[in-house]
């Protein structure tokens, strides 16, 4: 079963970080934020050197139980383990805008927000959230962040609490005619002859990680491909597989795991036990 140290090792070994525009001869990626995904993909189901398709897509039906889209979270879901975001910036020093889904520090089955595809796929109730972040230079992928969400995001309530009041406060405005919605709001008559309607859309985004957890990792600016990933101490170790990266990491100087205190992103006086990733080429 694939999991993140899966991907990891699949990173190290194939150490391939160009994003074609054609990731496959088989798949024609639109954008490089679709070029990322896909060799995102690649890395869980060890897929990098496959160029069958039809081989590609029986390796990814092994190991993930969804395939999302752009417009609902998450991009992708592996059987019986994470849940997974991926999203491409142009440097380290920029935002990463999630659009209408606040951050997640876990999925919920019951979200408005995901799919009935999603919330079908495989028996669930939460996932862990894996945020992973690209920049990528042209067809180049930069650097790569690998984040939890328990170690990124608040709690559901603290971004439900702000949705809920600016809803509310909308909804109060006198002489205004408002329609039930997914959304902070909807307006419905804005004009006389009562065909013109607004939509209030929230548009979240969250700093990314190379920039949150600048106080424990740098880039090696001297490298041309960096790697960082965040878990929690509890979580590294529940990987099954967790010592074959411990092993790799004894001979490969290139690959360092180190013990890191995390603010706790719901009260950041608090700090988290956990391993700190990092790989340079």
């Amino acid at each position: 079963m694939s999991n993140l140290i899966t991907a990891i090792l699949n990173l190290i070994e194939s150490s391939k970080t160009e994003l074609n525009s054609v990731v496959h001869s088989h798949i024609r990626a639109n954008n490089r934020g679709e070029a990322l995904e896909e060799y995102v993909k690649d890395l869980f189901a060890n897929t990098v050197d496959i160029v069958d398709g039809m081989e590609r897509n029986e390796k990814l039906n092994e190991v993930f139980s969804y395939l999302g889209n752009q417009n609902n979270p998450p991009d992708a879901m592996l059987k019986q383990g994470d849940a997974i975001e991926i999203k491409k910036i142009e440097s380290s020093h920029s935002s990463i805008a999630l659009n209408s889904s606040y951050p997640k520090s876990k999925l919920l089955c019951n979200d408005s927000m995901i799919s009935h595809s999603c919330k079908s796929c495989e028996a669930w109730d939460e996932k862990d959230m894996l945020y992973v972040v690209g920049v990528v230079n042209n067809d180049n992928l930069t650097s790569l962040a690998f984040v939890y969400g328990d170690l990124y995001c608040a709690s559901k309530e603290c971004y439900e609490r702000i949705k809920k009041s600016i809803k509310d406060g909308v909804n109060r405005i006198p002489g205004v005619d408002f329609t039930t919605t997914k959304e902070l709001g909807r307006v419905n008559k804005v004009d006389p002859l009562g065909i013109t309607y607004l939509r209030i859309r929230g548009m979240w985004g969250i700093e990314n990680p190379f920039t949150v957890f600048n106080y424990i990792y740098h880039k090696d600016e001297t490298k041309k491909f960096n790697f960082m990933c965040l878990l929690t101490d509890q979580k590294f170790y529940s990987f099954a597989n967790h010592n074959d990266l411990l092993l790799y990491s004894e001979t490969n100087k290139n690959v360092l795991i180190s013990n890191v205190r995390i603010k706790d992103p719901n009260n950041p006086a608090q700090l988290i036990n956990s391993k700190l990733i990092t790989f340079s080429i």
